[in-house]
């Protein structure tokens, strides 16, 4: 698509271009990271929480069972 400006000359639209194009490199957005957590439910006690843990037992059933 080509807008024309005053003069008669065409000019990419803006609607096309990359929004962040006129921001500062630190304020561009960055692309998300996926996290290395994952839900889960102890079996112990039914806690459902975030872990990285191989494990779904919660902190506190691991301290009973050691």
């Amino acid at each position: 698509m080509q807008a024309e400006d005053t003069k008669g000359q065409s000019k990419p639209c803006t609607c096309m271009g990359d929004g962040f194009a006129a921001l500062p490199p630190e304020l561009h957005p960055r692309p998300q990271k996926k996290s290395s957590l994952r839900k889960v439910t102890c079996p112990g006690c039914g806690l459902v929480y975030w872990t990285n843990k191989e494990t779904d037992s919660c902190m506190e059933c691991e301290k009973k069972t050691a």
